[in-house]
Formats: C-alpha cells, sequence, structure tokens
C-alpha cells in the first residue's frame, strides 16, 4: 500500500447491515468486548462510520459524531494491525473532514497513544487542549483538525 492511495483504498460510510465487518476490523470488538460491539452497532445504525476498504477487505474505520458541544468530533479511528502504518488512518482523518457538516472538528487520545498522536500530527491537527479524570493516570489529549475555523 502506498501512503497516497493505499491498496486502493475506498472509503464508504457504513449502514446498519455492516456492523458485523466492522467489528471484525475492531481488535478490541474481535477480542470479544461486548460494549464496543454495542456502540460499534449503534454508530453504523446511526450512520457514523466511515469504513475504509481496499481490494480485498475491510482495513479500517472512523466514528463521525456532533455530540461534543454540536461540533465535529471524531469518536474513533481503528485500523486493522494488518494495515496500519499504510496511511488508512490519515485517509479516514481526510474522510471525516469532508464529511463534517460543523464548523469545527476535534478529535482527542489518551496521552499514552504515541502512535495515534504522531498520526495526528503528521495530518496537521494541533492540539487544543488536555483533561485530567477520564482514564485515571492517563490524561486525554485534545485536537482540532487543520481545516477548523477557530
Amino acid at each position: 500500500m502506498d501512503r497516497e492511495n493505499p491498496g486502493r483504498l475506498v472509503i464508504r460510510r457504513a449502514d446498519a447491515s455492516d456492523w458485523l465487518v466492522v467489528a471484525g476490523v475492531d481488535s478490541v470488538a474481535a477480542s470479544g468486548d461486548e460494549a464496543r460491539r454495542a456502540s460499534i452497532r449503534r454508530w453504523c445504525e446511526q450512520g457514523s462510520v466511515l469504513l475504509a476498504e481496499d481490494a480485498s477487505a475491510p482495513v479500517g474505520y472512523s466514528v463521525l459524531e456532533y455530540t461534543f458541544f454540536e461540533q465535529g468530533f471524531v469518536t474513533m479511528v481503528m485500523v486493522a494491525p494488518t494495515a496500519r502504518r499504510r496511511g488508512v488512518g490519515a485517509r479516514l482523518l481526510k474522510a471525516a473532514e469532508a464529511a463534517c457538516t460543523s464548523p469545527k472538528l476535534f478529535t482527542s487520545t489518551n496521552v499514552s497513544n504515541h502512535p495515534m498522536q504522531l498520526l495526528l500530527q503528521r495530518v496537521g491537527w494541533r492540539p487544543v487542549g488536555l483533561l485530567h479524570g477520564l482514564d485515571e493516570g492517563d490524561p486525554e489529549l485534545f485536537y482540532l483538525c487543520p481545516g477548523a475555523e477557530g
């Protein structure tokens, strides 16, 4: 896969019938986490999932919601372990930016999640805040999309 169009990547909005496919891409859901599986099903039913597929299979997904002060928020970016470091995450973030209908688009990640921080830096998202108290001992870093007004 190349970073410009990894594996002829196609990104499309998932529908309710795709939830098992999306859950299969998610390493947490695939390990049997029922809460994550329920979230994936709900996200698919709500039309919030952008699904990345290459020629052979689904390789990742992102979730775009508007529950963060009525602004766009990328709740989840997940890339299949076999497709990581190939530009899929960057393409999913770009797709979320293109799909976002609010003036601003945010996301967050734990301080401990270095791969996500590196991805966000690489695609130009800028840090805008730090929140303590969600995960004990692992603060949440918030980022703003570079194309957002602000």
